[in-house]
């Protein structure tokens, strides 16, 4: 089933590609290898993903694929933990303004509750110039057990420096978590979560560097402009976050590292350490 769909995907794309014409489109391969330390639940992880960034004209269209298996601390959980998860996003640009419709599904989770899990968004974009621009997107993830109302605010601005161009974006998220029914997921969680994130990207030449961090408390979030979920009972407080990266004609090469400090909430086991290696490939159209 994994192999059909990601040959599904990959086709789709490449029909996209062909039907489109695209203009500074893209494909996308990574793979992420994560360490948990202090959990009483995980070990290590690795994450495959492939995604398609197509534009054309005015519309882009964007999907991911990700698959992931985590080595699980047995007889605590039964099985290792696999996922499969797909990711789109359409937006249209109309003017100084952008909309952009969001939809995540949990294709498959062996041992969460949120197996199966949906998100659908929705938000817009104005562009005030070249330089600044801010975004509101609203989620809303439904759970077989409860529900998650998330609404992201976004500014962007721009600097340029002869050669050097810099990009800070600031990130504040509200998410609000509405039981259906009592779980082992929420019942150790906030009501409501407030949490404010800062990332930074400097393009020098053919040269990347970028950084971020987030601080606040925040549960079963979307991350990522929509392209990650946390799906699982674990509420995070802090994430730290660095990466680099370098053109090579049409590729660019990135890697990134990424600290996370989080609470399992079922059994309010606190100080669990997420540490995770990210390599992305990324081939521009």
């Amino acid at each position: 089933m994994k192999k059909i769909l990601l040959l599904s995907l990959i086709s789709i794309s490449t029909l996209f590609a062909e039907l489109s014409e695209p203009i500074h489109s893209s494909f996308s391969t990574y793979y992420e290898n994560k360490t948990f330390k202090n959990s009483v639940q995980k070990e290590r992880a690795n994450v495959y993903g492939v995604d398609a960034d197509i534009h054309h004209s005015n519309s882009e269209y964007k999907l991911r694929y990700e698959y992931g298996k985590t080595d699980t601390i047995r007889p605590r959980l039964s099985e290792d933990l696999r996922i499969q998860k797909l990711f789109l996003r359409y937006g249209y640009d109309i003017n100084n303004f952008q909309i952009n419709i969001n939809y995540i599904n949990i294709l498959s989770d062996n041992i969460a509750i949120t197996n199966h899990g949906k998100t659908f968004g929705a938000g817009v974009s104005y562009n005030f110039n070249k330089q600044l621009a801010v975004n509101f997107t609203q989620y809303y993830t439904t759970y077989r057990d409860f529900d998650v109302l998330q609404s992201d605010f976004k500014f962007v601005y721009k600097m340029k420096y002869d050669a050097l161009k810099i990009k800070i974006a600031s990130i504040s998220k509200y998410i609000n978590i509405n039981e259906k029914y009592k779980n082992g997921f929420t019942k150790n969680a906030q009501d409501d979560y407030l949490t404010t994130g800062l990332r930074l990207h400097f393009l020098y030449d053919t040269y990347h560097l970028g950084m971020g961090a987030y601080l606040g408390k925040r549960a079963f979030a979307i991350m990522s402009d929509g392209f990650k979920i946390q799906h699982h009972a674990m509420e995070f407080d802090r994430t730290y976050a660095i990466g680099i990266g370098k053109d090579i004609s049409n590729f660019v090469i990135r890697a990134q590292y990424i600290y996370q400090r989080a609470t399992e909430m079922p059994s309010k086991n606190e100080n669990v350490e997420v540490r995770n290696l990210r390599l992305i490939l990324n081939y521009k159209l």
